[in-house]
């Protein structure tokens, strides 16, 4: 039995083939190749492939027909497509028609080695790889916890996402849980061995975000001693995560539009540029549709992260799965504090189905944490939740108020007769509103133990945002 990986390459253009046979060739591959879609319809209705190289145009109908009818027949076949250098709108509509990933004309040959490499590493139905996979992801799946149908159509979507290397953009309300997917899809893809580089894109200064993207040379610019090499360098051969990618400025977003389609990136000060072999995951919890429409974020860089859109559904959408989870999340408190784990009584299972959880998961492992320092005993009661008795609305953008952090009203206007209230309102709201964000921010900040980053997040801020306001408050 012949054990030889093998590839279908299927192409109209002579040239090409024979560029694509002799490459995958000098890679091991045992190489096949078809001229037209009959041709490749034929080849693989006869014999199975580990890969198929297909181009967009074909004599008798599009590359795009071929990789659904891959997708659909041979599932376990990953198919990747050939398009015209810069043709973007091709390679989004292969990758969204199921393709693993996309190369240009004219063919760069170390990318195309990059892609041949990870196609022939996914995961594989009773591999020992996949075992290996999976076994590394069963940590995260214990976060991903639960069998109501949101969630359980979430981690179905998921095992077929990792096997693609298309830009996924996952949408969710914050704290739901979107780098935890993000993570999910690195580990069962392609891509685990690799690095898993998350980065808030909301916490760089404008000023340094071109250096942290795609690093710099020495002597490019005051304080650049060393060459440093960014992000997507960093990421190489791995997963690029971009949390809370609508903070991104727009002359940001032209250059990242850039890098992720021509796969390669400039170093500040460099005069050559770098390849780089990067997937993007992304991630906010704004509606980004909403901001392209308002022309705060570029339509081109949407559609080019946006090729599949994954949903993280909120803790109000699977309610059923919180006596479950909360059990999880739970025993992996107690074990990393070495003591028993406690048990929810009926009453604080009653409180927790009956609060909206506008923090979602991240709220309610805090709730859980802080729960568990408190118990006296192994049982922990509806009282040690501590749950806000008056909390904001759910919403995609948690307002930074919540209502439980509202001092006491005074009254904005004076007495009528000593002043003019206009000016008495004029003077008064400004220091109101700053007193309302102030006991918002130093609660945040309490409930978070400090933490800036979990205090941004809770307030539905950014960290950017969030040290702003403390040094504009004077908030230590």
């Amino acid at each position: 039995m012949n054990d030889q990986r093998s590839a279908l390459i299927v192409d109209d253009e002579r040239d090409i083939r024979e560029l694509l046979v002799l490459t995958l060739g000098r890679m091991g591959l045992r190489t096949e190749t078809a001229s037209s879609l009959a041709e490749a319809r034929a080849q693989l209705a006869a014999n199975r492939y580990d890969l198929c190289l297909t181009d967009m145009r074909l004599p008798d109908g599009s590359g795009i027909d071929l990789i659904g009818e891959i997708s659909a027949q041979y599932p376990n076949t990953p198919v990747a497509m050939i398009t015209a250098f810069g043709n973007v709108d091709a390679a989004v509509e292969a990758l969204k028609a199921g393709a693993f990933d996309f190369v240009s004309k004219p063919v760069d040959l170390a990318v195309l080695r990059g892609l041949v490499k990870h196609a022939l590493d996914l995961p594989q139905k009773g591999s020992k790889r996949a075992a290996a996979v999976g076994a590394a992801s069963d940590v995260l799946a214990t976060r991903l916890y639960g069998n109501s149908p949101a969630i359980v159509s979430l981690k179905a979507t998921l095992s077929k996402v990792a096997r693609s290397q298309a830009p996924v953009y996952i949408a969710g309300e914050s704290g739901v849980g979107k780098e935890l997917v993000a993570r999910t899809i690195h580990e069962q893809g392609a891509r685990a061995t690799g690095p898993f580089v998350p980065v808030n894109c909301g916490a760089i200064p404008a000023e340094l975000m071109e250096s942290e993207f795609f690093g710099h040379k020495k002597g490019s610019f005051t304080g650049a001693h060393v060459d440093k090499p960014g992000l997507f360098q960093a990421a190489d051969g791995g997963t690029l995560f971009l949390d809370e990618v609508a903070e991104l400025p727009l002359p940001m977003q032209v250059k990242l539009l850039r890098a992720i389609q021509e796969k390669s990136i400039r170093p500040v000060g460099a005069n050559t540029e770098v390849l780089v072999d990067v997937r993007i995951l992304s991630a906010t919890h704004k509606d980004l549709g909403a901001l392209v429409a308002e022309a705060r974020f570029r339509h081109d860089l949407y559609y080019r992260i946006n090729v599949i859109e994954l949903r993280v559904p909120p803790l109000r959408e699977r309610r059923d799965d919180l006596p479950g989870l909360a059990d999880a999340i739970l025993q992996r408190l107690a074990a990393a504090q070495g003591r028993p784990v406690p048990a929810l009584t009926e009453d604080a299972n009653e409180a927790l189905r009956t609060y909206p959880f506008p923090g979602n998961v991240r709220e309610l492992e805090n709730i859980l944490e802080r729960a568990l320092a408190l118990a006296e005993d192994d049982r922990i009661e509806a009282a040690d939740l501590r749950l806000p008795t008056n909390s904001p609305a759910p919403s995609a953008a948690p307002p930074l108020v919540p209502a439980s952090a509202m001092p006491s009203r005074e009254p904005l206007v004076r007495d009528p007769r000593t002043a003019d209230p206009r000016d008495s309102m004029t003077s008064a709201l400004p220091s109101y509103i700053e007193e309302i964000e102030r006991n918002a921010i130093q609660q945040a900040l309490e409930d978070n133990r400090y933490n800036k980053t979990k205090a941004a997040a809770a307030l539905g801020i950014t960290f950017r945002a969030l040290r702003y306001k403390l040094k504009k408050l004077g908030i230590d």
